[in-house]
């Protein structure tokens, strides 16, 4: 999206420079360049984390995340095109028909031309929403065979994750377990942790390798939750007794925030979710290591012990 910034910036330096051409006052001209900038980052404007004023989608870091933000920019095209053609027809109405063109509009029974274009054409724009809709749903459920099975439970008010299968590769028969909670903003600012998001921080993060094949196993042990991070494009159910599973594949390494999408109580707004995604090969070695704590640990709070015997 960074390229549309940048066209964005060539097009207002070009009009600033034209500017004495335009019979237009230089402040406000000036002043229309900048709302009309501001309009399109916030529209456009990506990022892994939330920001002041964010309209747009976050950047996308998985396959499906992809098919949303191109499935969004084909549906918005085409709300454009209807919005234009459904203006032309009212302006061209109100120009037209007026008491001194014409004090009556034309009067007609039937017209198999008309019935075929007004049939025809919301059908063909229907179709033409439908086709990448269903397939992008159809690729949300696909389940491929995962290297690795994550497990996430919600509770009143944090998560907890666990895997039991991914340590195979180190011949060590130990699950990693541990939950997660929210890092209050008196606990930030006492360990001076400058740059960090308020209530979005947690003491334990997420921490899976890039380009494997992962599955998501999602329940709850109290009411209904909702684990979610918008740079996956994924938003899954946590049902008490009930286990609900989604294909992951990560294409790049980074920090990714999310949160709980489902009110569950009092303390709904204060369950983060912070994913970290290490290249394979380095999250490996921490396996093998046995390090993977000091990495899922947050800086400021103690590393302790997150293996348990199988």
């Amino acid at each position: 999206m960074c390229w549309i910034l940048y066209i964005i910036d060539i097009i207002c330096i070009i009009i600033t420079n034209l500017s004495p051409l335009i019979p237009w006052k230089s402040d406000d001209l000036d002043f229309l360049i900048l709302i009309f900038y501001k309009i399109i980052v916030w529209i456009f404007w990506v990022s892994d984390a939330p920001v002041s004023y964010q309209l747009g989608m976050q950047e996308s870091a998985t396959p499906t995340m992809e098919g949303i933000l191109l499935f969004n920019l084909h549906l918005l095209f085409v709300i454009i095109a209807i919005v234009i053609v459904v203006g032309w027809l009212i302006y061209s109405i109100l120009l037209n028909f007026t008491e001194f063109k014409q004090s009556s509009a034309s009067n007609f029974v039937h017209s198999n031309t008309i019935e075929i274009i007004w049939t025809t054409l919301p059908a063909l724009i229907l179709l033409s929403l439908a086709s990448p809709s269903f397939s992008l749903l159809y690729s949300l459920d696909e389940i491929s065979n995962p290297s690795l099975t994550f497990k996430i439970i919600g509770h009143q008010w944090y998560w907890s994750y666990e895997i039991s299968d991914f340590l195979s590769c180190s011949g060590i028969n130990r699950t990693l377990k541990y939950s997660s909670y929210m890092l209050t903003k008196e606990f930030l600012v006492e360990k001076n942790c400058l740059g960090f998001f308020r209530n979005l921080e947690t003491n334990k993060r997420i921490v899976l390798p890039t380009n494997t094949h992962l599955r998501l196993l999602v329940t709850a042990t109290d009411v209904l939750h909702s684990w979610a991070i918008p740079s996956f494009g994924i938003k899954i159910d946590a049902c008490p007794g009930r286990l609900n599973q989604v294909n992951l594949f990560i294409k790049r390494f980074g920090l990714f925030y999310g949160q709980c999408n489902e009110i569950c109580g009092v303390n709904h707004g204060f369950m983060p979710t912070v994913f970290l995604t290490l290249p394979s090969y380095q999250y490996s070695h921490l396996c093998m290591k046995e390090e993977l704590n000091n990495v899922i640990a947050f800086s400021p709070c103690p590393a302790n012990s997150i293996w348990v015997e199988s």
